[in-house]
């Protein structure tokens, strides 16, 4: 099994001893034992504050709901909310603190919101003279090698801050490392890291007890597709929210599933199975409609790259259903298209965009921060 970061801060005492500590969590906050961070911080230190990124310090808020600041009724401590606002901690809440650590299971996505919580955090930590100790975890979906498209200025927001890949193929704490250097964060940063994690490893692989860091992240093959399927959230086709599977049921009324697994079948992309699927979302779009689609059904993950998937199915349902197909506008954040948020550019919207053309641009930026950024950062076993 593998060993947590939270697992070794005995071994990291001195970050701790005498020290206030707030810390950053949801519930996947567990060590290797299955005991919650809260509770080993609670015993082991001065845990004095706890802060709450989206979906809440319990996990039960829904993607984009604001959450409060309140008094967590476990423990009686202080909850400082993450996600409302500007997103980060004010100088106040960090005033009676020495040190900010955070334990947080990530998914290995651009789009995921808890890493920008970090690297706002880190911010606010830095001018307050607040040391950050990153408690180290796996990247779920492995870290071998990293995927993805450039994020152009224009284009960034909370699910988007930096210019990373959507796959950046590194842990948390390497994650941190580059923020805190190719950003010019400049916190006073500590990442405690893991023991027996290799790059290789998807979550399965460590032993370790998978806890859903969001109300639509079920299962690590879930996990696996949300960097490629996430991208319906751009579009007026449901990524699957609202089902017992998000980012594998995806699908829309207008939608033909044999025509679209026909057309997507086209470019040859090995390691999963589309099976024709009908469903009826409780939630989100479409609900209680009923949608026709396709179930991506994982048989090899390392055979296929996620988001050049999903860039081959949306272009797919645009080329097919040109009458109804729509690409739509944030939810939660600002600008026109999700979809340019997303992606980091508007080349997915560009007018007779072939799938080739985009898988181009996702190979091109891959080797540029594969050869210039990303070896920077490892902190295990380099491939």
């Amino acid at each position: 099994m593998v060993r947590l970061g939270i697992d070794r801060i005995d071994e990291y005492a001195q970050l701790f001893t005498g020290r206030r500590v707030g810390l950053i969590t949801n519930p996947t906050g567990l060590a290797s034992s299955r005991r919650s961070s809260i509770d080993i911080l609670m015993e082991k230190c001065r845990l004095t504050a706890l802060f709450a990124p989206e979906h809440g310090i319990r996990g039960e808020k829904q993607d984009g709901s604001e959450v409060e600041t309140y008094v967590d009724t476990l423990t009686g401590l202080p909850v400082y909310s993450l996600y409302k606002d500007d997103r980060k901690p004010s100088l106040e809440d960090l005033s009676g603190l020495d040190v900010l650590c955070y334990d947080i299971q990530d998914v290995g996505s651009r789009y995921y919101t808890f890493i920008y919580t970090l690297a706002n955090a880190m911010k606010v930590a830095s001018q307050a003279g607040v040391e950050v100790v990153v408690l180290d975890r796996p990247n779920p979906v492995s870290c071998l090698s990293p995927s993805g498209s450039r994020l152009q200025k224009e284009c960034a927001s909370f699910i988007g801050m930096y210019d990373i890949p959507q796959n950046y193929a590194l842990t948390i704490g390497e994650l941190a490392e580059l923020f805190n250097t190719e950003e010019d964060i400049g916190a006073r940063l500590h990442v405690i890291p893991m023991e027996g994690y290799e790059r290789r490893m998807f979550y399965e692989d460590t032993g370790l007890l998978w806890v859903s860091p969001s109300p639509n992240l079920p299962s690590v093959d879930a996990a696996v597709l949300y960097n490629g399927t996430c991208l319906f959230e751009g579009t007026n086709i449901s990524e699957g929210r609202g089902t017992t599977h998000p980012f594998e049921n995806i699908g829309a009324p207008y939608i033909d599933s044999r025509r679209w697994i026909e057309e997507i079948g086209r470019f040859g992309i090995d390691g999963v199975y589309l099976r024709p699927v009908s469903f009826i979302p409780q939630a989100s779009k479409y609900r209680d409609e009923l949608c026709n689609g396709v179930y991506v059904h994982i048989l090899d993950r390392r055979a296929f790259d996620p988001l050049k998937l999903g860039v081959a199915m949306v272009l797919s349902a645009r080329k097919l259903f040109p009458d109804d197909f729509r690409f739509t506008a944030p939810r939660h954040e600002v600008g026109e298209y999700t979809v340019d948020l997303m992606y980091g550019s508007p080349l997915m919207r560009k007018e007779n965009v072939s799938v080739e053309e985009v898988w181009a641009d996702i190979d091109e930026n891959t080797k540029r921060f594969r050869d210039s950024v990303w070896r920077r950062y490892l902190l295990y076993n380099n491939p």
